[in-house]
């Protein structure tokens, strides 16, 4: 009666050993992937801030420790002429401004919309066939929306036309002025996002519960104010993590501006990772590029941990 525990102890480690190969293979391919075409290049990039190199022969790479981290934060002017030098004169200043401005007015509005179209289609006829029409833009080819929306936004364009038929008085390009280019990038990004979030925000709106919803009708409550007392509170985790992918998502806006306005007219739609793009291609400056990316981490990083923290205080709260 001893032996046999004894025997079958073996017997469940070799089991248990190829549980756990069999996992490891299924995880070994994304993995992988990952480690190949994530990690390793951002672990280069890393390295590559610390030096100086022009591209190239690998051998021409120099150390030059923290000097392209100096470079960066190294505006003697400023000092002399404020923040607002920084702000309207360089390059990653303006970059950077033309990034929060955007981040701050796309990340609010997608979720607006997001959440208003969840709120419309989640009990109505024909939802299914809405809720594939309005994702659809997520799925589409960025490079056929962008064309498409720069067409619709020309000078005698149908937005344009609209918005005359309607008294105003506008008769420009969006993308070709100065103004209103970065409110194309806008458009076009909340267009495109408001599908895919609008999905999220509908399986959570099938986690409330009915329960608190009857209560608040019970109690007098209209629709109103059960969706600002009720919903909106039972919403409240995904729209903290709608909001971190947003803002990590706006952050690194690439595609739309170069292909709809390529950083311009003039800087007027400069982002970060345009910015950074300039520094390592067209300057060949890859050590440059890459404190900067590293800089551009740091800042999302730091917001992801501010809405963290933000998050726990007002949940225990």
């Amino acid at each position: 009666m001893t032996a046999r525990p004894k025997q079958i102890r073996p017997h469940m480690k070799r089991m248990e050993r190829k549980k756990t190969l069999i996992a490891y293979s299924f995880l070994a391919p994304n993995f992988l992937g990952f480690a190949i075409f994530t990690l390793v290049p951002v672990v280069f990039a890393i390295a590559l801030s610390f030096f100086e190199w022009n591209g190239g022969d690998m051998s021409k790479m120099r150390f030059v420790g923290f000097d392209n981290y100096a470079t960066i934060f190294s505006f003697s002017k400023i000092g002399e002429k404020g923040l607002a030098y920084l702000f309207n004169r360089v390059d990653l200043g303006i970059a950077l401004k033309n990034t929060v401005y955007y981040t701050a007015v796309t990340v609010p509005l997608t979720i607006v919309c997001a959440l208003a179209l969840a709120m419309l289609l989640n009990k109505i006829k024909g939802a299914v066939a809405f809720r594939t029409i309005f994702f659809f833009p997520y799925v589409a080819s960025m490079v056929a929306i962008c064309v498409c929306w720069s067409f619709m936004l020309m000078k005698d364009g149908p937005v344009n036309q609209i918005i005359m038929a309607f008294g105003g008085t506008f008769n420009k390009s969006w993308t070709a002025d100065s103004n209103m280019a970065i409110w194309s990038i806008i458009l076009v990004s909340v267009w495109r996002n408001m599908g895919y979030y609008m999905v999220i925000y509908l399986a959570a709106l099938q986690g409330v519960p009915r329960e608190l919803l009857e209560a608040a009708t019970v109690d007098g409550a209209g629709k109103w104010k059960q969706f600002i007392h009720v919903t909106l509170p039972q919403l409240r985790p995904t729209t903290f993590f709608v909001s971190i992918m947003m803002i990590i998502s706006c952050f690194k806006i690439y595609d739309v501006v170069a292909i709809m306005t390529d950083g311009g007219p003039g800087r007027a739609t400069k982002m970060l990772v345009t910015y950074i793009y300039d520094e390592a291609f067209i300057k060949v400056r890859y050590g440059q590029a890459s404190a900067i990316s590293m800089v551009l981490l740091v800042i999302v990083l730091a917001i992801t941990i501010i809405q963290f923290r933000s998050e726990k205080q007002f949940s225990a709260d």
